[in-house]
């Protein structure tokens, strides 16, 4: 397992199997990739950074996620390792990419863990970019018609201050999802390059829900939206 490339349309399969569920399928997967891929091309100017691992870390990254998965695969990532297995990838590798995906995720970041290599960094953040801007806001959406969570209710706010277990079992809209998470994810970046790749997804998100809570005449939520964004 030289060069991902070799490999690359036999590893698309093997995670397609686990990576079907709304917003986490295997476009997400490419997506992730693939900016994994542009924010290694710059960390990479400035220090040596193990592109295998990234590969395999960005593509396996969700085979086991909690959401979809029994709690002994998510937290055993029996799954990802069985993959690992099947592709023969070096035992020292192997490591590299379970350790990065462990230490994943906003549910871990809540808990303070989050990843200490440069390649888990990049990894983390290109997933967390991908939950905001553009296809963040429809992954949201997606996610919570999947759950049949409402999309908005104009009469319950969002619960900001989360703990892990919290966010992960609290059932949420999809408006309340933005200040629970997504529009706090900016400040959660752990390169130079994925800072820069949230700042202008951040932006997006915020112009999306100005405009959606004022065609909605929500007075009270863009209020709200103005004051939450001081404080962050």
């Amino acid at each position: 397992f030289k060069n991902v490339m070799n490999q690359f349309e036999k590893v698309l399969e093997l995670v397609s199997k686990y990576c079907n569920k709304a917003g986490h399928d295997i476009d997400h997967i490419i997506r992730v990739y693939n900016l994994s891929m542009e924010l290694y091309n710059n960390e990479s100017k400035l220090q040596a950074i193990n592109k295998e691992v990234i590969e395999l870390a960005s593509l396996l990254h969700d085979v086991d996620d909690y959401k979809f998965s029994s709690k002994e695969e998510a937290e055993s990532l029996l799954k990802t390792k069985i993959i690992l297995d099947t592709l023969n990838i070096d035992k020292d590798i192997s490591e590299k990419v379970i350790n990065i995906i462990k230490s994943m995720g906003y549910s871990n970041r809540l808990n303070g863990i989050y990843p200490e290599t440069i390649e888990g960094m990049i990894v983390s953040d290109a997933d967390m970019c991908d939950s905001i801007g553009v296809n963040g806001i429809i992954r949201t959406i997606e996610y919570a018609v999947y759950k049949n969570n409402k999309i908005f209710d104009r009469y319950v706010f969002p619960k900001t201050n989360q703990t892990s277990d919290e966010y992960k079992n609290y059932k949420t809209t999809a408006i309340n999802h933005f200040f629970e998470k997504l529009l706090k994810l900016k400040n959660l970046m752990l390169t130079d390059s994925g800072r820069k790749v949230a700042l202008n997804r951040h932006n997006v998100m915020v112009e999306f829900l100005r405009d959606y809570f004022i065609e909605n005449n929500e007075e009270s939520w863009l209020e709200y939206l103005n004051n939450y964004l001081k404080d962050l």
